[in-house]
């Protein structure tokens, strides 16, 4: 099993999310250097500072049973719009051409997202997944970790 190769000018998108790093190896294969060239976050507070009521009840019939309502997760879709708004992103990007390669780490939940949300234009351009948190590593720590993953960890065909 042989080790990823990051080649020079790959994009790599490293997200989670509330929080995305855009990064092009301005290095090469053997030693990529990868350099910020965007970041997005928001402000994605919890379900219960979002929500502006209490989950609601229903009865259940003509007794005095009453039943829960399950609140909307007010948190969650953020995340989920903003796995949207970073497709978006990168659909704009590839539009213009500004990458040919790209790969994304990101948690798995993200990682689903983006997946649903990517267009096509920019879904041929994936040329690696990773479904792993690194928002909060060390750019150095990137690297190393992106240099040191086998291939078959790798969704897509190099």
């Amino acid at each position: 099993m042989k080790d990823f190769k990051l080649k020079p000018e790959t994009w790599v998108v490293v997200a989670d999310g509330e929080k995305a790093l855009f990064m092009v190896n301005r290095g090469d294969a053997e030693y990529p250097n990868l350099d910020v060239i965007r970041e997005e976050e928001q402000d994605n507070p919890p379900t219960r500072e979002q929500a502006a009521n209490r989950p609601g009840r229903f009865n259940d019939g003509p007794n005095v049973h009453r039943s829960a309502v399950d609140d909307t997760d007010w948190h969650q879709l953020e995340k989920e719009r903003f796995a949207k708004d970073l497709a978006d992103i990168l659909y704009k990007q590839a539009h213009k051409g500004a990458f040919e390669a790209l790969v994304i780490a990101a948690d798995p939940s993200t990682l689903g997202e983006l997946r649903k949300e990517l267009h096509k234009e920019v879904a041929d351009k994936v040329i690696g997944e990773l479904d792993k948190d690194l928002t909060n590593h060390p750019i150095d720590e990137i690297e190393k970790m992106l240099r040191h993953v086998p291939v078959d960890n790798f969704d897509n065909d190099l």
